[in-house]
């Protein structure tokens, strides 16, 4: 099965343009790859380096014309939480089917869903996979036919987890358009679950190069790889770094249950509630072992917030 020499160019295909898709398409550009960004539209800001294609993966031959030609497929789709369960098993089979057509290796997009609620314990990559929730047991089945379909000798998959998303471009995460606008502006600020229990944020722009030496490095695959997150902090913390950037009181109201709020309608709390337990325990990643694997360090905490408030003051003054 071919794969691309560590850190060689290649022909690099990112499926998915939300943050995290767009933001490692930039990256492997910059690293001198030939890179294709696929979405349904194939629409979208110019990305300087970077083809952009249309296709909706999750028809096996619209995938297959994806992928056409890569050497390294990268899965950064997803869907709304309402329609995950029904879509995202086949978008598996199609991307899958996709790489192993195409020789190509597999680079997966995930999430710390399928540990489930862990009691405020460190996540490692040695973490069982405990998770009660709907999305979260997906999740789990999701990974579970990435990594047979490695040691069948299909395709060469490796994953990469993110904590939640913090960083330019990130619109819907805990720490994104509910909380930065508000902060710059003096409007309400969110703050959700319990303000004092500890929580992982990884910065957008480590998810897109974790990614890419994940993608350079086939001796990484096989396997689950936490992505290069800083030590977890507080919300309380977070937003205490916030208001020394922007120079004022965050005025913060706290979603001590899971109800509409701001950029979160109904739809989405109600699918969010099975999750909410993100909120009111510890949820503290740990991505020693990439670290010490790949020789990197993550972002600091305060400099993503510099670089995530920068943004938004340019999002805010654009209208």
């Amino acid at each position: 099965m071919p794969t691309t020499p560590s850190g060689a160019p290649g022909r690099h295909v990112v499926l998915g343009s939300g943050p995290a898709g767009t933001a490692l398409a930039a990256e492997l550009a910059g690293r001198g790859h030939q890179v294709r960004l696929v979405n349904r539209g194939g629409a979208g800001p110019a990305v300087e380096g970077v083809e952009r294609h249309a296709a909706d993966v999750g028809d096996a031959e619209q995938a297959r014309a994806a992928v056409k030609g890569a050497d390294v497929v990268y899965h950064c789709v997803n869907v709304p939480y309402a329609l995950q369960t029904r879509v995202l098993p086949g978008v598996q089979e199609a991307v899958l089917a996709a790489a192993e057509g195409e020789g190509a290796r597999l680079v997966v997009l995930d999430t710390l869903y399928p540990y489930g609620e862990t009691r405020g314990a460190v996540m490692t990559e040695e973490t069982s996979w405990n998770a009660t929730s709907r999305k979260g047991r997906l999740r789990a089945d999701l990974d579970r036919g990435y990594l047979e379909a490695h040691r069948a000798g299909r395709v060469r998959t490796v994953m990469g987890r993110s904590a939640d998303f913090v960083g330019p471009g990130v619109l819907v995460s805990s720490l994104a358009g509910a909380v930065f606008p508000g902060a710059l502006t003096g409007g309400e600020v969110l703050g959700i679950g319990d303000l004092d229990r500890l929580h992982s944020y990884t910065y957008i722009g480590d998810v897109a190069a974790g990614l890419a030496v994940l993608g350079e490095h086939p001796e990484g695959d096989g396997r689950v790889w936490h992505l290069p997150t800083p030590p977890a902090v507080t919300t309380r913390e977070a937003h205490r770094m916030i208001e020394q950037r922007v120079g004022r009181p965050l005025n913060v109201v706290v979603l001590d249950r899971p109800r509409p709020y701001g950029p979160f309608d109904q739809e989405f709390m109600d699918e969010y509630a099975e999750l909410f337990y993100q909120h009111t325990e510890d949820q503290v990643m740990d991505s020693s072992a990439f670290e010490a694997a790949f020789g990197t360090r993550p972002t600091e905490l305060g400099t993503a917030l510099d670089r995530t408030i920068e943004w938004y003051r340019g999002l805010l003054a654009a209208g």
